[in-house]
């Protein structure tokens, strides 16, 4: 199963990918992993991985060993985002509310199916240079082409 991959730039921007890559397995959260790893594309790209949700949507815990699912007592945060039942303040974090949620290990797997990476190094090929699909400007309807 191929892993679907965000590539977030400085500027706010975000590329995606999708890699067969067998390199990815075995590294964990918050590793710098070479950009050849993933794609003859990227090589002398230098990436951290930020995050990661496997197929169901369970997210990647830092603090969880291993590459299993497990179920751990979260409070507000990361992987855990309820608020309390009657609270009518829409931006206020629960005070002492916790669950106990199922999370996956910090280890990526076969199981994982998204991963999110920051670059650290740029390469000498620029990103939007790379990608030239994604660099597309969003097409702006006039009141002729409605019609």
């Amino acid at each position: 199963m191929p892993f679907k991959i965000n590539i977030s730039d400085k500027t706010g921007k975000t590329y995606h990918l999708e890699s067969e890559s067998e390199g990815l397995v075995g590294k964990e959260l918050h590793n710098k992993i070479d950009g050849k790893d993933i794609s003859l594309d990227l090589s002398n790209y230098e990436f951290e991985i930020t995050g990661a949700s496997d197929n169901a949507g369970f997210t990647l815990m830092k603090d969880v060993e291993g590459i299993g699912l497990k179920k751990v007592l979260l409070s507000y945060g990361k992987g855990m985002h309820k608020k309390p039942k009657g609270d009518k303040k829409k931006n206020r974090k629960p005070k002492g509310l916790r669950l106990r949620k199922m999370v996956r290990g910090k280890i990526i797997s076969q199981a994982v199916s998204q991963i999110n990476l920051k670059i650290l190094k740029e390469g000498s090929k620029k990103l939007i240079e790379i990608f030239p699909d994604q660099n597309k400007p969003k097409e702006v309807k006039s009141e002729e082409q409605k019609k």
